[in-house]
């Protein structure tokens, strides 16, 4: 039981920090080529620190990729969390023997993350209950699709 509530501490830091960044806009720098690769191979070896330093320090990707997305009519703030989901992903199954760089695959994997998210939204948005009011008669009561009697 401690160890969950270790986590969610854990959890709760971390996620006053970031909104913490979204909120001054002040999204730490990225890592120099050289750190980046030490980290990288810290975190194939299990070392969370090294984990999280990458998703810090690629948050600011995450803040340009939404950029693209602002005429989607969704939340800024509700993209950059859903964009980070995409980065952590995309950090976490990172694979360098492959020759890309790693801003490269996490732009595709929170980009891909954040598409999957407003496909799901577009899918929700046509839903109709049959308890909704399809419209409204001369005295302004509303009309429902199904009678009561």
């Amino acid at each position: 039981m401690s160890g969950i509530l270790a986590a969610a501490l854990y959890i709760m830091k971390e996620l006053a920090m970031f909104v913490s960044y979204v909120k001054n806009n002040a999204f730490p720098q990225p890592l120099p080529k050289e750190e980046e690769k030490i980290h990288l191979e810290r975190m194939q070896q299990g070392d969370e620190h090294s984990r999280n330093l990458l998703i810090e320090h690629n948050l600011r990707l995450v803040a340009h990729i939404v950029k693209k997305f602002e005429n989607a009519k969704e939340d800024t703030e509700d993209l950059i969390s859903i964009g980070t989901i995409g980065l952590i992903k995309g950090i976490e199954s990172y694979s360098p023997e492959k020759g890309t760089k790693l801003a490269t695959y996490a732009a595709r994997c929170v980009e891909n993350e954040i598409l999957m998210h407003l496909r799901a939204l577009k899918k929700v948005k046509k839903d109709i209950s049959l308890h909704d009011p399809i419209g409204s008669d001369k005295e302004g009561n509303e009309l429902p699709l199904i009678c009561y009697t």
